[in-house]
């Protein structure tokens, strides 16, 4: 019988931290000669390092192939967590570096576009005229690429569009405001001109979707279906607002997008269709298994008030 191994075999000094950067090198670039490269090291290093790794872990982290390597499902595990332990490291050098030059963690804001556009950018203007020197550092992106850069402690809060509850474990969510999801196009757009519009009468314009996988586009997928209709073909896929925006006012295209994108942009209007199956609740989405900085739960109290504001704005409509 094998003698069973101690909880903390892993911390007894063979497996190192150059390990985790190889490993997770090897399965992004697909190949060793690629991590090598990724590396800026040799491939014989990169191969005795994997060698070194699965002979402490006692199991193939790898499978060759001939067109490169695979993860097997320890490998896939080590991967899943060594992106978790740098992520933290590199948090780890970021607060401390910050701390330095202005005495103040940074905060790492995820968004997606609908709080990239009046929600986050509101408390974002509050935070800075109350601690000048906190540094925010913003990202955008679709709701499910958000997700895995917070559980990989590369951002520290979400802001936008909440994911569905089933996708919460280890998560805690602030549930903000309802805001719906409607048809945007230009000011003067020919579809206008129709009274009581429909989704197959727009079929034959440039739709502009966010990219796959998206929670947003598969709603989408499911009311096209919902009424017997075939998704766009004509489809341009973009998250950036500024893009969407110019694509928008320069075109005869449309897009789904959360109302307030929309409300007081003299250059866009809104369809008269319902989307009523397309949910949309904005909130903030941080780890449950990490306290929020000084810096992070500031923004979040400006959030609520921001929120509040909209949530009265939107009323008054």
């Amino acid at each position: 019988m094998a003698v069973p191994r101690k909880i903390d075999w892993l911390l007894d000094g063979r497996f190192k931290l150059r390990h985790l950067t190889l490993v997770g090198a090897i399965a992004e670039q697909g190949s060793l000669v690629g991590a090598a490269q990724a590396l800026h090291i040799t491939q014989p290093v990169i191969t005795r390092g994997l060698k070194e790794a699965e002979e402490v872990l006692g199991v193939r982290l790898f499978e060759r192939g001939p067109r490169g390597v695979t993860p097997t499902v320890y490998g896939e595990l080590l991967v899943e967590h060594a992106r978790m332990i740098l992520g933290n490291l590199r948090e780890v050098g970021e607060n401390i570096e910050q701390i330095r030059r202005a005495g103040d963690r940074p905060v790492r804001v995820g968004t997606n576009l609908a709080g990239a556009y009046t929600l986050l950018p509101r408390a974002v203007v509050a935070l800075k005229s109350e601690r000048p020197r906190t540094v925010v550092s913003v990202t955008e992106g679709v709701p499910d690429e958000l997700v895995k850069l917070l559980r990989r402690h590369e951002v520290d809060l979400l802001v936008g569009r909440l994911a569905p509850e089933r996708d919460d474990a280890g998560l805690r969510r602030m549930r903000l405001y309802e805001e719906p999801v409607r048809i945007v196009v230009r000011r003067g757009h020919p579809a206008l001109d129709d009274p009581a519009p429909t989704l197959a009468a727009l079929g034959g314009y440039p739709w502009i979707l966010p990219n796959r996988p998206a929670l947003l586009r598969d709603e989408l997928d499911d009311l096209f279906a919902e009424r017997g209709l075939e998704p766009p073909e004509n489809v341009i896929e973009c998250v950036t607002i500024l893009t969407i925006r110019a694509i928008l006012t320069a075109t005869d295209a449309v897009a789904p997008l959360p109302s307030l994108i929309a409300a007081g942009d003299e250059r866009l209007d809104v369809l008269a269709i319902e989307l009523g199956t397309v949910p949309q609740t904005i909130g903030v989405t941080w780890r449950a298994d990490q306290e929020l900085s000084d810096g992070a739960r500031a923004i979040v109290g400006h959030l609520r008030r921001v929120a509040e504001s909209i949530t009265a704005e939107m009323r008054g409509s």
